[in-house]
């Protein structure tokens, strides 16, 4: 198995809405808020749903792998009801062997809800339900032990049974890349995710805000100097910008895709993390891997979704 993802299996729930919902129900566009299921409940019942996915941030970049032909794996906590079912389907479908054998629990499966507003960006409110109990009992060693590259998410990391479950899939793998996910997610352990950058990871995937918050950075030359002084693979995703890529003192650069039909910005950050780890673990150039992830993030973002298929 070329890639192992290890994160929040989560049911994806989108939603449209307008700028007013986000206001009226105290939501920070672009980011990620987690509620508890009474709280949930109550969002889901005022929205009309357009679509429903097995999502969670890694296992897109999972699925995107599938989709360009790599043997691929993931391991993610689900109960032993309907949404679970539908979640674990979702990956057998999408080919994607599932490490993860489901039994009843005491919380559902986790869910999120991704709420669409027509300037096409994505505000999440997330349930974690069970996928936030993921522990080291839940990791698979053969499955980790047999795969090239395990990916990672931040927004797996916390305190207790999830963090025990990072640390066991990092101590067994051979290589071990992970996206910071989520600015709220660096604020709330960015002394952890820090360390982790520079002293645990092989390659760290970031947009600007999320790099730019865990180093405290003034500018984008801070960003660069950090990465040159790593000594491992940077990837920061810059949006209009583009993308860069930091390997020593190496910095690659590839443009943004214009003239796009953009309808929604969910999964851009997860197609693109599957595009450049395709062309990493295929022996694609840094530049080549760099290019692969715009064309994967270019076309999720002309649909509704986190689904290239």
């Amino acid at each position: 198995m070329k890639i192992l993802g290890i994160g929040n299996a989560i049911v994806d729930v989108i939603c449209k809405v307008n700028d007013q919902y986000l206001v009226k129900n105290g939501l920070t566009k672009s980011t990620m808020k987690l509620v508890n299921e009474d709280e949930f409940k109550k969002l889901l019942s005022t929205l009309k749903i357009e679509e429903t996915v097995s999502g969670g941030s890694v296992a897109n970049s999972i699925v995107g792998l599938s989709q360009l032909g790599n043997d691929v794996g993931f391991i993610g906590k689900i109960n032993a009801d309907d949404l679970g079912q539908k979640y674990e389907e979702g990956l057998i479908k999408e080919k994607v062997e599932y490490f993860y054998h489901k039994k009843k629990e005491v919380l559902p499966t986790g869910t999120c809800l991704i709420l669409i507003t027509p300037d096409a960006e994505r505000t999440m409110v997330t349930f974690l339900g069970v996928a936030g109990k993921i522990s080291k009992n839940d990791i698979d060693e053969k499955a980790i032990e047999q795969s090239k590259i395990i990916f990672l998410e931040g927004y797996l990391w916390d305190k207790g049974e999830p963090k025990s479950a990072f640390d066991k899939a990092m101590s067994l793998s051979h290589k071990k890349a992970m996206s910071l996910s989520d600015q709220f997610c660096v604020e709330r352990h960015k002394d952890d995710f820090l360390n982790l950058v520079k002293n645990r990871l092989d390659i760290t995937f970031a947009n600007e805000q999320e790099i730019k918050s865990l180093i405290n950075a003034n500018n984008f030359e801070d960003v660069i100097a950090f990465g040159k002084e790593l000594g491992k693979i940077l990837v920061v995703t810059r949006g209009a910008e583009g993308s860069i890529a930091i390997k020593n003192n190496e910095v690659i650069e590839c443009k943004s895709r214009k003239d796009l039909q953009i309808v929604d910005l969910t999964g851009a950050g997860d197609l693109f993390a599957a595009g450049f780890l395709h062309g990493f673990i295929n022996g694609f150039s840094t530049k080549e891997s760099l290019e692969k992830g715009t064309e994967m993030s270019s076309k999720i973002i002309q649909k509704v979704g986190a689904r290239l298929n």
